[in-house]
């Protein structure tokens, strides 16, 4: 398959996973309310807060009043347990990572929540990220996954921002989850605020298949059974506003992973050989934390988000196929998103490492009740997959500094507007410094 043919079906089924992250819980009813007032030609606005007069964020979910360009602006009520998105957009890389310079975007939402039950779903295809939760005891519940990671072609990696056409393998997993949890719902006590804590056994299966790129002396490992286990905890205590942002307050989790590759076997090409003893089980621990609030001194419009993620894991025990991956995307800000690395500009999965530290600091305007302007600077530290020597492969700690300017706004037919400007000084393209332009539109179905 042509280099660029095959990247582009690429894009298209691996940027479906790290999209629709960044459309849970898309709401902007407000949209057709604007078309209404889009030719007033008063340029004021004001929100309806009380006697007092004092101006609010409207937040998500929640009826809302206002004027705006002269006209009153009614929202009504929305029931965030119900929940459906579409997401389409590109992205736009230069200079390119590896041979690419750009990836589509699409991807599909879905919430439910009910008295007793609940489930959120990607459903991509090619990767999915199902679960359905079931209450057995007041706070006692059935936790239930199921993840694949599908993508059909040969994958190669890209090792110091070249692409490694001998490495092209077809190769992909699927994996499913049950065991007890318990939830605990907390302040503000909205759809998305709880605690929760899962211990879940996992089964799944690997396989990996040659390709016409792959190289001649490249062993690939068995096809196997998975077995493993998943400690997981999760506290979201955010607000959120009517685009869906984190408003206020803190939320923060982590993931323990144990994984037994059943059947297993030195893989590799010589001299990067990964023997059966080092990989074949591996233990992963990831974790993240992140807080809203308002700047001292000024408005409620402004708010400062800060976030810290971190991840580690043993680095001989560390593969291709097991490896954390540094993705890009939108604005992690769904409860179930926020454990996502974001080091905005990357195409999805690019980045291979064995442990990473990552802070964000943000600072974010409301412009208006329905647009938001984002000032973001990320710094990142990783050891990441380089070339090392002479056709040898190892993990060198790399350090990078990103910068972010974006906007998220309301727009027509109920749905949402997001771009973005990403410079980095050389985190992605292996000391090259470069930027990317990322552009999605929200649906809300």
């Amino acid at each position: 398959m042509p280099h660029n043919h095959r990247f582009f079906v690429q894009g298209i089924t691996t940027f479906l996973l790290m999209s629709c992250f960044g459309i849970a819980g898309v709401e902007c009813v407000y949209a057709n309310e604007l078309l209404a007032v889009a030719s007033s030609p008063t340029e004021t606005a004001a929100a309806s807060a009380g006697d007092s007069g004092e101006y609010h964020t409207p937040l998500a979910g929640e009826p809302y009043h206002t004027v705006f360009m002269g006209q009153p602006i009614d929202v009504p009520a929305q029931d965030r347990r119900n929940v459906s998105a579409l997401t389409l957009g590109a992205t736009y890389y230069t200079p390119s990572q590896g041979d690419t310079d750009g990836s589509p975007i699409f991807a599909l939402y879905f919430k439910r929540v009910w008295d007793k039950s609940r489930t959120r779903d990607i459903v991509s295809i090619f990767i999915n990220d199902l679960e359905y939760d079931r209450t057995l005891w007041k706070n006692l519940e059935l936790v239930t996954r199921f993840e694949n990671n599908t993508i059909p072609g040969g994958q190669a990696e890209v090792l110091n921002n070249q692409l490694i056409d001998a490495t092209s393998q077809e190769y992909g997993t699927i994996m499913a989850s049950i065991g007890p949890g318990l939830r605990f719902k907390v302040a503000p006590f909205q759809v998305d605020n709880d605690l929760r804590l899962q211990l879940l056994a996992r089964t799944g299966y690997f396989y990996d298949h040659r390709v016409a790129d792959t190289g001649p002396n490249m062993v690939l490992p068995p096809d196997t059974m998975l077995y493993g286990a998943k400690l997981r905890a999760r506290y979201d205590g955010m607000r959120r506003n009517i685009l869906e942002l984190p408003h206020q307050g803190i939320a923060a989790g982590f993931d323990l992973d144990f994984t037994n590759r059943d059947k297993w076997a030195d893989f590799g090409s010589p001299p990067n050989v990964f023997t059966k003893h080092n990989t074949q089980d591996y233990t992963q621990a990831s974790g993240y934390v992140m807080a809203v609030s308002s700047i001292p001194g000024l408005s409620e419009k402004n708010k400062i988000v800060v976030s810290y993620h971190g991840g580690t894991s043993e680095k001989s025990s560390v593969d291709r196929y097991n490896a954390f991956r540094i993705s890009g995307g939108p604005l992690p800000g769904e409860s179930d998103d926020l454990s996502r690395v974001d080091y905005p500009g990357t195409m999805f999965g690019l980045i291979p490492v064995a442990n990473y530290n990552m802070v964000a600091v943000e600072c974010r305007r409301e412009l208006t009740f329905f647009m938001y302007l984002h000032l973001r600077g990320t710094y990142i530290e990783a050891s990441r997959s380089s070339i090392v020597g002479t056709n040898q492969v190892g993990f060198v700690t790399n350090y990078g500094k990103n910068a972010l300017i974006g906007l998220d706004t309301g727009f027509l037919w109920n749905s949402e507007l997001y771009l973005a400007y990403e410079w980095d000084s050389g985190f992605i393209r292996n000391g090259t410094p470069g930027s990317g332009l990322i552009l999605t539109w929200n649906k809300s179905l």
